[in-house]
């Protein structure tokens, strides 16, 4: 049922956003609209999500309508601070969003469109299990202004995707995918490396898969580990292996050879897009730190600097709205220089890279050393950005930790 929520100050019954908060009217705005709920727990998943067992009297038919009620609380918060500004993206995420009707889905979006409208070209995604896309659903999304299919592949092998919990058939990830493009909607293909028992020549049968259904977008995570989730027990206790680094990086190279020999760009350590137009606006909108607010249990928000985040439960998030009351449970606002260091840790992260007058101290004497290890594009630093090499960003964190320093 996910991670705990941060330590923070207490937020407001109101949600009434600080008076000295300085919104900046011209930035971007993104929503996330988190849908909890999924049929089955995958091993190893710490997202908030909850199964029908788990939910405590919460009522996935009224999900839609409570939604509803915090989007209105968000314009009444916003628009006494400053002018609304339209959505640049929309992003429905989970759980699994596609186990509400198509109606509910579109109700949220409208309530969205309504409380501040959508910009016209906005980006609107819905994540979905391929077992629950048919192409009346996916036409019904599409109808209702959803522009893009984020589709859980995760693996075209069967015993991969019984390591990870993953019950859905294969097969229809095809038929997932043939639904939104005749529904008119972009693709994007998401799937795990590194479970347990997955070799290269598996891994490379789900890369040369998803590739041939010609999707618009690749989403390729290295398979982690939480604590708490049914996976990391299985390690502790022996019952599987824990991911191998080395295997990993292997197959992190070879997803990188066969994107890029298809034609597919980087843009960010772990995605990859047919085109720059085909990129993930909303994910770099988070790359970039630009303000979004997110709806839902557990989601978390962030305006101008200030983050806060919902109560995780659906029912304390229900009964919270049904008192008229926002659900957020806590928020921070990071100093400048916490800021400052995320910027680096973000930004860095992607292919335009982060400017190099950005860091100071030995961040930034630390870039000669890792242009002279292969780290980081010298051609890029030459031009003022710090950029990743593809052996950067097999060891991201490191030398994010360098430049942090």
């Amino acid at each position: 049922m996910g991670a705990a929520l941060p330590l923070g100050d207490p937020a407001p019954p109101s949600g009434a956003l600080p008076d000295d908060l300085d919104i900046d009217g011209g930035a971007d705005f993104g929503v996330y609209l988190h849908v909890p709920f999924c049929r089955v727990r995958c091993g190893y998943c710490d997202f908030n999500t909850y199964t029908a067992t788990e939910l405590r009297g919460a009522r996935q038919d009224a999900y839609a309508d409570e939604v509803l009620r915090e989007i209105a609380l968000s314009r009444e918060v916003l628009a006494a601070r400053a002018p609304l500004r339209p959505a640049q993206t929309v992003f429905f995420g989970g759980g699994t969003p596609t186990l509400l009707p198509a109606g509910d889905l579109a109700r949220m979006l409208e309530g969205v469109r309504g409380a501040f409208g959508l910009a016209p070209d906005a980006e609107v995604t819905v994540e979905a299990n391929p077992d629950t896309v048919t192409p009346d659903l996916a036409l019904a999304l599409a109808e209702a202004g959803v522009t893009r299919l984020s589709i859980g592949m995760q693996s075209a092998v069967p015993h991969v995707l019984a390591a990870l919990d993953r019950t859905h058939d294969p097969s229809n990830v095809g038929t997932a995918v043939a639904a939104a493009r005749a529904a008119g909607m972009d693709v994007s293909v998401d799937l795990i490396y590194g479970a347990p028992g997955e070799s290269l020549a598996d891994w490379e049968e789900s890369v040369r898969t998803a590739m041939s259904l010609a999707p618009d977008h690749i989403s390729a995570y290295a398979l982690i580990v939480e604590d708490g989730t049914q996976l990391a027990r299985q390690i502790r206790r022996g019952e599987v292996p824990a991911p191998d680094d080395d295997l990993q990086a292997d197959m992190y190279e070879l997803v990188d050879d066969l994107l890029a020999a298809g034609g597919f760009g980087w843009y960010e350590v772990s995605n990859w897009a047919r085109t720059p137009a085909h990129r993930s606006r909303h994910n770099l909108a988070y790359w970039r730190g630009t303000d979004w607010w997110g709806y839902g249990p557990g989601a978390h928000s962030h305006v101008a600097g200030l983050r806060w985040w919902n109560v995780r439960h659906p029912a304390a998030y229900a009964q919270r709205l049904a008192d008229s009351s926002s659900p957020a449970a806590g928020r921070e606002r990071p100093d400048e220089a916490a800021r400052r260091l995320e910027d680096v840790l973000l930004r860095s992260r992607i292919a335009e890279g982060v400017a190099v007058s950005e860091l100071e101290g030995e961040g930034r004497h630390a870039v000669a050393s890792l242009i002279a290890d292969g780290l980081i594009d010298g051609a890029a630093a030459v031009r003022g950005r710090v950029v990743l090499t593809r052996r950067g960003r097999l060891l991201a964190d490191a030398v994010v930790r360098a430049l942090a320093a």
